[in-house]
């Protein structure tokens, strides 16, 4: 309850700071309070408290998450000047250009959100080291470990409104494109290392583009196809201030977020912000795995929080690890590393019928030779029927008052497909089991009778339709088919039409053919 209340009062004072976050003679600063900053930080906060180890932050800092009345005076703001020469001092290859719009949000995260800053501070001490190896191993600018600041707050969950997945913020397609598996149990958008090697050539082929890295950002957030319209309409210009209004409303916001969040991240100091203590794991270690593993198989094998597990391998979506035909990684902390070696044949067979169901995957309808229709109840029996020419499964389920359903159901028939003698299988009331038996006897005409159905008379002989012996001769009209014709004559199917006729498809008879027919008798 203590750690609601906590979070109902940040979310209510980040709510605010929308509302009072640009000055009233500001109309840069008006537009800038943008969407950006909005969604990135609003939509993410709720998830990134969610997350196991910033709970156990949480409840073990005496401090907590709440957020006080700010005094002025332990919150120091500084003049332009300083701001222009800190960034000018950074060792960054990337341009980190300074106006009103970064001021901004330099003040909006060194005020309105510091709490969530020094969440974010504590995390970056597990991650940054990630970030670094990897832009470095692709000889990018280091400075970039930034941007997943600005896109998720270092939330691996974070999912923004149009699906936009983990730290980096791949869309779906884009992750595709870039190698990420993602399916319904694997999703390595939400793997840290994996979505970074994936940024990192993303990263790297917007910049082949453009051969500017503010450029190069502004297209990570809006796409390229949305830069290069921008450049186009601002007459060809190639700097992102000189483009800016042509620019995405959201991605006006994005590099002077990159900006600012580069600067509070290396002089959180001098504004009085401090990390706050994250208990995740900084040292790791990574083990393959073979075989089907479930998370809590690990957890409860070797007494390990199962969210501890969940946020160390965020990718894994569904707790399972579907290494059936490839290897996949699962990373413990290092104490734990030699404990799960010595202990894995334990581990994988724990609980194995119950995570994994060996007996789901052979699951199958059984085969025809084993099939037996049961009774629906003891209250029936068993009869036979033997098909004659011109029935079908209405007129035989009508005849014995069972449904069609049942009928195909007992007899595992597809398509309502039946052909004369075949012998059908019929479940029916014993108290009247005798009236039944008399079924097979009965014409065709005294089993209609026997529901109330008057049996139709052969049409009479017209210039369309000559008597020959004992067959009838029809000349097909526009709109006619073989199963309206078949009902105008007593004990006549549609299949045996074709079969006199041999009419190997019903669909191709044309208007003025003439069929033969042999009514019953």
């Amino acid at each position: 309850m203590k750690i609601l209340k906590k979070t109902i009062i940040i979310i209510f004072l980040v709510s605010q700071s929308f509302v009072t976050f640009a000055h009233d003679n500001d109309k840069d600063s008006t537009k800038v309070k943008s969407q950006f900053t909005e969604l990135n930080f609003s939509q993410n906060l709720d998830s990134l408290l969610r997350l196991w180890y910033v709970q156990q932050s949480l409840q073990t800092n005496d401090s907590g998450f709440v957020v006080s009345e700010f005094n002025d005076s332990i919150i120091p703001d500084f003049a332009d000047s300083v701001y222009i020469k800190r960034l000018s001092e950074l060792p960054v290859f990337i341009n980190l250009s300074f106006n009103k719009v970064v001021r901004n949000y330099i003040n909006l995260y060194t005020h309105k959100k510091r709490d969530l800053v020094e969440v974010m501070l504590g995390l970056s001490q597990y991650y940054f080291p990630v970030f670094e190896q990897i832009l470095d191993a692709n000889d990018l600018p280091v400075e970039l470990k930034y941007l997943p600041v600005i896109e998720s707050a270092l939330n691996p969950r974070a999912i923004s409104r149009v699906g936009a997945t983990g730290m980096w913020q791949f869309m779906y397609y884009t992750g595709k494109s870039y190698k990420l598996e993602i399916n319904s149990i694997v999703d390595e958008r939400r793997d840290p290392i994996k979505s970074s090697y994936a940024a990192a050539n993303y990263l790297k082929d917007l910049y082949r583009i453009y051969d500017d890295w503010v450029l190069a950002i502004a297209a990570y957030n809006c796409g390229a196809g949305n830069v290069n319209k921008a450049i186009r309409r601002s007459g060809g210009k190639r700097d992102y201030w000189d483009i800016y209004y042509r620019l995405p409303r959201e991605t006006r916001g994005y590099v002077p977020a990159f900006i600012a969040a580069t600067y509070v991240m290396n002089y959180y100091q001098e504004h009085n912000l401090s990390p706050r203590k994250i208990d995740l794991p900084i040292v790791t270690d990574t083990i393959m795995v073979s075989e089907p593993l479930h998370l809590r198989q690990v957890a409860e094998v070797l007494q390990i929080p199962v969210q501890m597990l969940r946020d160390l391998n965020p990718q894994y979506r569904r707790d399972i690890i579907p290494a059936y035909n490839k290897s996949y990684s699962l990373k413990l902390p290092v104490q734990y590393t030699t404990q799960f070696i010595d202990f894995q044949d334990s581990i994988f067979a724990y609980k194995d019928s119950v995570f994994f169901d060996p007996n789901s995957v052979h699951k199958a309808p059984p085969k025809y030779k084993k099939y037996h229709p049961k009774a629906p109840s003891g209250n029936y029996t068993k009869l036979y029927y033997r098909v004659q020419t011109g029935d079908n499964l209405g007129f035989i389920s009508s005849w014995y008052h069972v449904r069609t359903s049942d009928v195909r159901y007992w007899n595992r028939i597809r398509r309502n497909f039946i052909r004369a003698g075949q012998r059908l299988v019929v479940y029916v009331p014993k108290n009247k089991a005798k009236y039944y038996k008399k079924i097979n006897s009965m014409s065709f005409a005294q089993k209609q009778k026997s529901v109330g159905k008057k049996v139709p008379t052969s049409p009479k002989t017209t210039t369309k339709q000559k008597n020959s012996g004992n067959y009838v001769y029809y000349t097909i009209k526009y709109g006619d088919n073989l199963w309206d014709i078949a009902k105008k004559y007593p004990g006549v199917s549609n299949t045996d039409i074709m079969k006199l006729n041999n009419i190997s498809n019903a669909r191709k008879i044309a208007p003025g053919q003439k069929i033969k027919i042999k009514p019953k008798q």
